[in-house]
């Protein structure tokens, strides 16, 4: 289009505040007729508008189109049709409203929201400068060269930002990737997942839309990697997030994998297992919101997703391993899931002729720790990995705080507790330069974290997790590291905290006797290999700390003593030879070994 006058830039920007949808989530956006203007705005023009004027764009008035082939919830799959990206009324927040005005194409002056005081991303601003470097290259018709790895690389990240960038473009852009590709797509991919885990949770809502989009674009051509950029797309699931960009989020990701199912089995089964694995821990937090009418088409889709699975696809799901069990047992009230457990408890019906010995036989698998990572967001791992390997005992109440404020003080966050616990337990272990020193140990946060619950479902669920491998605990297939937080837990907790000592070994118990009558013989077989290698390995220097304590229950401690007399334990306070000298300094200058009490600020 022909440059435009003084007195036309001025008569726009005075009448600039007509124009529908001027802001939209502190991002300015200009949208444009297509029968008015065919050609979109360059840089130089945009600059000489003001938008000092712009007013929310539920001020201004719009005609809206009623949204097309809902279902009951409001939830459709993303849409692309290389100009735009149309979704449902309901996620993610605004989206809809956006999508339901016709005016199109739109530019979007950056990929992310930050406020004012930070700084620009180093991630974002490196793709923007390659765009900004390359883009006239990036317009048809392309070259037909083949670019040196420099090159290559900085076309990569122009490439990437233009597909979030220029939505309108985006069948354009992937065009030329394919034309340009020589590596099957991995460099491409790796940019596209350090997207997702540093900036993912800024990003403007339109970027994600066309994230999602290129994802299955990537799929659809069996990219190399991006099973794990699927992975990183799970773990920015929020568990106990209702908001309706985490509920989008669930949306397109369950979406993705009933729809691709046969690209994602060729691309890496195991994808699958990752899937199922989120699904099955989100679907307890769902189906507990039973007022909630936006997630019932989502708990369906999830729900239809689990069964198949399970039923298509078991002996991928037996590399879960026992986590498998814990996550099925909360959803056992569900129909579909019921006759799932009564199946794979009776080793009968689908799982009888796919050479399933029985339940014992997930029992006794450990569950690798990247399913673990899962329920983590990458922030919060971020944060937790910093909190246990550099503040230190005295320095962690400010840091616990922070922690809590932001992940786990909004309603029904407390639920992540659990998946906290149980990645400290078996994704988190430190070496012994840590262990020895004075930074603020694993079962201290752990303590914290249970005395942050407030509901009785969760602290049960929290215990559950801290205590899941002593029932199944084999020297030669566990790592002691596993069970390690809970010992130390149940001694140092000795004398001043004693409620905690005595709830941990009452709910160890109680799990040995009821969790499955049929394999008592496991749970106790379990149970007691716990004690023994502990006691082995230096991680306590003897049980005679708790069998010898006047402050447990009288009941409890017969109990407990009974127990080790019945399982041949030496509990003589003597050490064996066989320790591991990291566990055994740190138990020997220990503070609380001492005295033998925890600081009473590690617990708060």
């Amino acid at each position: 289009m022909p440059a435009l006058s003084t007195s036309d830039q001025s008569s726009w920007t005075n009448g600039l505040t007509s124009l529908p949808e001027l802001r939209w989530r502190k991002c300015i956006v200009i949208r444009l007729k297509p029968s008015s203007y065919s050609t979109t705005w360059t840089r130089a023009q945009l600059s000489h508008l003001h938008f000092s004027s712009a007013r929310p764009r539920d001020t201004l008035p719009h005609k809206q189109k009623s949204p097309k082939s809902l279902d009951e919830s409001g939830y459709r799959a993303t849409k692309s049709n290389g100009a735009t990206q149309e979704t449902a009324c309901q996620c993610p927040s605004e989206l809809s409203s956006r999508a339901a005005v016709p005016y199109e194409p739109y530019m979007a002056l950056k990929l992310m929201q930050i406020a004012p005081h930070e700084a620009e991303d180093p991630t974002e601003l490196s793709l923007r400068q390659a765009f900004e470097l390359l883009e006239p290259k990036l317009r048809p018709p392309f070259s037909i060269t083949i670019p040196k790895p420099q090159e290559y690389s900085l076309l990569n990240k122009a490439i990437l930002y233009g597909v979030l960038y220029e939505c309108h473009l985006g069948k354009t852009h992937i065009k030329h990737l394919h034309a340009i590709v020589t590596d099957g797509y991995g460099l491409f991919v790796s940019f596209l997942t350090k997207v997702v885990n540093e900036l993912y949770v800024k990003l403007l809502e339109p970027m994600k839309c066309q994230l999602i989009w290129v994802t299955k674009e990537l799929i659809d051509v069996l990219a190399v990697g991006v099973d794990g950029l699927l992975v990183c797309l799970l773990r920015q699931i929020v568990g106990g997030d209702f908001s309706d960009g985490n509920l989008w989020l669930c949306f397109e990701m369950v979406n993705i994998l009933l729809t691709k199912w046969d690209c994602l089995l060729e691309v890496e089964s195991m994808i699958l297992t990752s899937g199922l694995y989120t699904y099955l821990r989100l679907l307890a937090d769902h189906c507990r919101q039973l007022s909630n009418p936006k997630l019932e088409a989502l708990k369906q889709l999830e729900i239809d997703f689990c069964i198949k699975v399970l039923k298509e696809q078991f002996p991928l799901c037996l590399k879960i391993g026992r986590d498998l069990v814990r996550l099925l047992q909360d959803l056992v009230h569900l129909p579909k899931f019921r006759a799932i457990w009564k199946d794979l408890v009776l080793n009968q019906g689908d799982f009888k002729s796919l050479g399933f010995s029985g339940i014992a036989h997930l029992y006794i698998t450990r569950t690798p720790s990247r399913y673990m990572l899962l329920r983590i967001t990458p922030e919060m791992e971020a944060q937790l990995r910093f909190l246990l390997t550099h503040v230190k005992l005295g320095s962690h109440k400010r840091h616990q705080a922070w922690f809590a404020k932001k992940f786990l003080c909004e309603p029904n966050r407390e639920t992540l507790i659990v998946d906290i616990v149980r990645f400290i337990c078996c994704a988190h272990h430190p070496p012994n330069e840590i262990i020895q020193s004075d930074v603020i140990p694993r079962w201290a946060v752990i303590g914290w974290l249970l005395k942050s619950c407030t509901k009785n479902y969760v602290e049960a669920n929290a215990k559950l997790a801290l205590l899941y491998d002593w029932l199944f605990f084999e020297e030669r297939v566990d790592n002691i590291m596993n069970i390690e937080p809970a010992m130390l837990l149940m001694v140092y907790s000795i004398p001043r905290y004693i409620d905690i000592t005595h709830t941990l070994l009452e709910f160890l118990f109680l799990l040995m006797d009821n969790y499955d009558v049929e394999h008592y013989d496991i749970l106790v077989k379990g149970v007691s290999s716990s004690f023994s290698v502990c006691v082995k390995k230096g991680v306590i220097r003897s049980l005679d700390v708790l069998t010898s304590c006047d402050a447990l229950s009288p009941i409890l401690k017969e109990r407990l003593g009974r127990f080790l007399l019945g399982t041949k334990f030496e509990i003589s306070g003597k050490l064996e030879q066989a320790r591991l000298p990291g566990h055994f300094e740190r138990v020997k200058n220990s503070t609380c070994m001492e005295t033998p009490t925890p600081s009473p600020e590690s617990m708060r």
